[in-house]
């Protein structure tokens, strides 16, 4: 099972994205809201996979995948972003983000964007995301 972090700053997207999460399986270790809670988070958690929105209040997403970078240059952080932050986005790959996720976040693409970002969990992400969608 994947450990996932997730730092958000809109209650309304942590409970559809964790929910979507968990339905695929996956566990949910800890949520931040901004990104100095996420660096510390992250150093004590040590999850496999954030996902880390751009804009968020005291740290946005670029500067805590910055600093979470800098303390595991392993780490693996997808961003999440919104219309219009396209340079931003870019930045974030350029720093190491392992891919993004444009609003509105949909379960097929946190489903694929998981599946690119670890391949050897295409089978068990994708069972359980069928399971998911059958069951509505």
């Amino acid at each position: 099972m994947l450990n996932i972090m997730i730092v958000e700053d809109s209650k309304i997207i942590v409970r559809s994205l964790s929910r979507t999460l968990e339905n695929m399986g996956l566990n949910i270790v800890g949520v931040a809201n901004n990104g100095e809670d996420a660096i510390n988070m992250y150093k004590d958690l040590q999850p496999e996979l954030v996902t880390m929105d751009i804009t968020m209040p005291i740290m946005n997403g670029i500067d805590a995948l910055k600093g979470i970078r800098d303390w595991d240059e392993q780490a693996k952080v997808i961003m999440i972003t919104s219309h219009g932050e396209e340079r931003l986005v870019m930045d974030a790959i350029s720093l190491g983000a392992k891919g993004y996720i444009l609003k509105p976040i949909t379960p097929l693409k946190i489903k694929q964007t998981i599946q690119k970002t670890f391949p050897k969990l295409n089978k068990q992400i994708e069972n359980n995301y069928l399971a998911t969608t059958l069951a509505f």
